[in-house]
């Protein structure tokens, strides 16, 4: 199905027709829609000179627009061999910094982030048509930065830190359970229990994009390196 054709131009298959789940899946994907809504303008000359306040602004403006979980994001890291891997995760917090998020340091992306201190993470807003990519160093923050920015989460933030584990192979759905209720227990009991291993990690960042989307295709995207102590901007072909 072309996707400006009306439903009741696309061809009907005979009852009688083998099924081709290759061909249907096809016809699935151009089937969907992509922007079918009015999408806000992005006058990129007006952008400010440091791409913090805009991402501050954009992701404020995407939670205004009704777009669910603005504040997951794409992490990708590589391990020391630079196979990549790739997950959702939740921002923390966006400051001078750079870019906040936790972890346990025994996961994939802990282990990586050791191997490689290195990662980009790219935020998705389809209620805006917009999309955000960093990259950028990451460091570690001490274990009594780590401990404070956990303990200020919620008990259920708390209680998955405490399950820990985080990659490993699980035997059943049932140790799950066992690990996930007692971790609950736990965290409602003792509000600053400790979990060594969790770390805040905060991506610093050498190049921002800023992607405005365009029904017709003609998206601004907007660029910030970085130049020392200073930001460099440039558009970039769409």
């Amino acid at each position: 199905m072309n996707p400006g054709r009306d439903a009741a131009e696309a061809p009907v298959p005979s009852p009688d027709a083998p099924y081709d789940a290759d061909r249907a899946f096809r016809e699935l994907l151009r089937g969907l829609r992509v922007w079918d809504h009015p999408l806000p303008s992005f006058d990129a000359s007006q952008a400010p000179d440091a791409p913090l306040p805009l991402f501050r602004r954009w992701l404020r403006e995407a939670a205004e627009a009704g777009q669910p979980e603005p504040h997951t994001m794409t992490l990708a890291t590589a391990d020391a061999a630079g196979d990549p891997s790739v997950r959702i995760v939740m921002l923390h917090d966006a400051d001078e910094r750079g870019w906040h998020f936790g972890s346990h340091r025994g996961s994939r992306k802990g282990r990586e982030l050791a191997d490689r201190p290195r990662a980009a993470l790219l935020f998705y807003w389809a209620a805006v048509g917009r999309q955000v990519r960093i990259e950028g160093t990451v460091t570690a923050a001490d274990p009594g930065e780590s401990a404070a920015a956990l303990h200020g989460r919620s008990t259920g933030s708390l209680a998955a830190a405490l399950v820990g584990r985080q990659s490993e192979v699980l035997g059943s759905a049932a140790e799950l359970d066992r690990a996930a209720d007692a971790a609950w227990d736990r965290a409602v009991r003792e509000p600053d229990a400790p979990v060594p291993d969790w770390t805040r990690y905060t991506l610093r960042a050498e190049t921002a994009e800023f992607f405005q989307g365009d029904a017709r295709r003609r998206h601004v995207r907007l660029n910030y390196r970085k130049d020392g102590a200073t930001w460099r901007r440039e558009l970039l072909w769409p």
